[in-house]
């Protein structure tokens, strides 16, 4: 049973930045392996939603100079989060 929240971004961008200060070296290994885990899946979904935030700026763009710096900017996004999802991907 799974169920999905509303979580401001803020408050996600708070926890990543928490997280990322936690030194966990000292922890068993599959307590380090979640952590690795949460904290990549946490920055792929902010990477998500700002790439859908891209994808907006060009539907709205004024005029062509502006859409096209916008495609530019969702091109760009989208291919990092293609690269940290493909971390995630086993060998």
């Amino acid at each position: 049973m799974s169920k999905n929240v509303l979580i401001p971004v803020s408050l996600v961008k708070q926890v990543i930045e928490l997280l990322g200060y936690w030194d966990i070296s000292k922890y068993d290994r599959m307590i380090c392996e979640d952590y690795g885990d949460i904290l990549r899946s946490l920055n792929i979904k902010l990477q998500k939603l700002e790439l859908r935030d891209a994808y907006a700026k060009i539907i709205t763009a004024g005029n062509q100079d502006d859409r096209h710096d916008a495609r530019i900017e969702y091109l760009w996004q989208n291919a990092r989060l293609n690269d940290a999802s493909a971390d995630d991907r086993p060998v």
